[in-house]
């Protein structure tokens, strides 16, 4: 059996990350960085983000000893079909190979189901279904023949259980995770592993917003957790470099819950 001197190295790879330009897609950008990664392609709607997100993403590696490090801002709609083309081209354009592809980019409106619009359905799972799907399709071939790659999709505790007042994001999401199962028993054969982390309450930027313009308070949101806390985009990227290296080479078609641990009925802890 071959012993990896560290399995969780990216260095020799390359990879894109949708949905890049905050939160958790950046800081797994940050972390690849840092385990070596030769090249990440940063994929969001807004250049501005983008530029930002780059412009750290480099500096970084010059810190932590990755100065060659080459990243590659690509404005990107990933519910557009030819938007997600021209990723890949220039994702291929520019290192000639895709090691990694981590499917981020989602999220939603909540709602209660009778009052969905249609048009609100439909956003909803082009976002979080379809847009996984054509980066898949579209950076899969170029894995296919390379003969090897991985998928990492980020899913939600709403694909494992359901949320109120969320039916379309709650459909979309488990519709992904049981996508990442096909694509992983289609594509293994061809040397490529696709997995899913279906992610729990996480302070990003955009949450840790939404939360404060509702009036919630992420330390009490926390409390009904396992660990007693919320999550940081951190405990999502490191979750993520896992999938994405050798340290996960054995592991194919699987959904994670990174949520801060089981919350079960019976009588209250002490």
């Amino acid at each position: 059996m071959t012993v990896l001197a560290d399995p969780l190295s990216l260095r020799g790879r390359t990879a894109i990350v949708t949905g890049g330009g905050t939160g958790i897609g950046a800081e797994t950008a940050r972390i690849f960085v840092r385990h070596g990664v030769d090249g990440v392609v940063l994929a969001a709607r807004t250049q501005a983000d983008l530029d930002r997100v780059k412009a750290e993403l480099e500096e970084l590696g010059a810190q932590v000893g990755n100065p060659d490090v080459r990243v590659l801002a690509v404005p990107t709609d990933v519910k557009k079909e030819e938007s997600v083309v021209a990723l890949v081209e220039a994702a291929i354009d520019a290192f000639g190979r895709i090691d990694v592809l981590v499917n981020n980019a989602g999220g939603t409106r909540m709602g209660p189901l009778e009052s969905t619009p249609t048009k609100a359905w439909d956003s909803v799972f082009d976002l979080n279904a379809k847009g996984p799907f054509l980066c898949t399709r579209e950076a899969g071939r170029h894995m296919i023949a390379a003969g090897r790659g991985v998928i990492v999709n980020l899913s939600s505790g709403a694909g494992v259980t359901g949320v109120r007042y969320g039916a379309g994001y709650s459909a979309a999401k488990a519709a992904l995770q049981m996508f990442t199962r096909v694509t992983a028993a289609e594509w293994g054969r061809h040397g490529i592993r696709a997995n899913c982390i279906a992610v729990g309450g996480v302070a990003s930027e955009r949450a840790s917003a939404a939360w404060e313009v509702a009036g919630l308070d992420p330390a009490e949101m926390g409390k009904g957790t396992a660990l007693g806390r919320i999550g940081v985009p951190a405990d999502i990227g490191h979750a993520v470099l896992f999938l994405a290296t050798d340290a996960s080479a054995y592991v194919s078609g699987q959904t994670f819950s990174v949520d801060g641990g089981p919350v079960l009925g019976g009588p209250p802890q002490d």
